[in-house]
């Protein structure tokens, strides 16, 4: 696999906007073979503006008096088109494509031709073509932007290639044993609170594991959820009463007050808490 050996055709293009553009979204995909034929004049600091990081692209382009002579040395030459017909039967989109395209770099050069802005690629241009890509869209406005046709089909290349690596979380998945620790102290902070009603204290942890069970919890996760349970029952003045799973643990506001208000934050969080279950 080799995306060097991807081909961007761009027949007749018109606006500078559209060719930077296209020379910026090759490069977001690993592509760099960039072809003009026949392009008309255009205004080359908007194609530059628009290329983005993408000028040497730009810079480095081929330009071909026809069709047949932009890729004349490509082995399979892949043409758009947004239009039905007797010539464009067969056509398929770039997904189901792109794995074809990704293992014909290994030997040659695959070429994407896009037509022009306003009208596309004639049926003679088609008739090039060893296949034709349809990019699916709404049937009331089907034609894409040059353009965004390039990004699209870039996009499925690359996909295809098994190029892209997806973010490494850098906090591995929590343990069972660790997840546990952290519903034991939810369990103590919400009691302490006064959350539970009618003892109902086993429905709503079962509630809580269900809402926090619906993505993987990594370690970094867990331990802010413990971070503010015991939080929580440091403001409850509860701590020194009884440890907190096997963190260092603080005094609790009202024994920082020699305990003259004991059991004052206590009721004040479950204050709170009724306030917020009526609200």
């Amino acid at each position: 696999m080799n995306l060097g050996n991807i081909r961007i055709v761009l027949v007749n293009p018109r606006y500078g906007g559209n060719i930077g553009s296209a020379c910026r979204a090759m490069s977001n995909m690993g592509m760099s073979d960039l072809a003009l034929v026949e392009p008309r004049q255009f205004n080359m600091r908007e194609a530059r503006r628009m290329a983005c990081h993408a000028q040497a692209i730009l810079d480095a382009r081929k330009e071909f008096r026809t069709l047949p002579e932009a890729v004349a040395d490509c082995s399979l030459v892949m043409v758009t088109t947004a239009r039905k017909g007797l010539y464009r039967q067969h056509a398929r989109s770039p997904r189901e494509w792109a794995p074809l395209a990704v293992s014909a770099t290994d030997t040659g050069r695959v070429a994407l031709v896009f037509g022009r802005e306003e009208s596309g690629l004639t049926n003679e241009e088609i008739a090039i073509g060893t296949q034709i890509i349809q990019i699916p869209t709404f049937h009331e406005n089907p034609s894409l932007n040059v353009a965004q046709a390039v990004m699209i089909c870039c996009y499925e290349i690359f996909v295809a290639s098994g190029q892209y690596e997806p973010p490494v979380e850098k906090s591995p998945e929590a343990p069972s044993g660790l997840r546990e620790r952290m519903f034991g102290l939810w369990e103590k902070a919400l009691a302490e609170i006064g959350f539970f009603k009618d003892d109902n204290e086993k429905h709503m942890m079962l509630g809580l594991r269900r809402i926090l069970s619906r993505g993987p919890l990594t370690v970094d996760d867990v331990k802010i959820l413990m971070g503010i349970a015991r939080q929580t029952l440091w403001a409850c003045g509860v701590s020194r009463r009884e440890p907190v799973g096997s963190g260092r643990t603080r005094a609790g506001p009202n024994h920082a007050k020699g305990g003259a208000a004991s059991g004052g934050g206590s009721s004040a969080a479950r204050a709170a808490a009724d306030r917020m279950r009526s609200s």
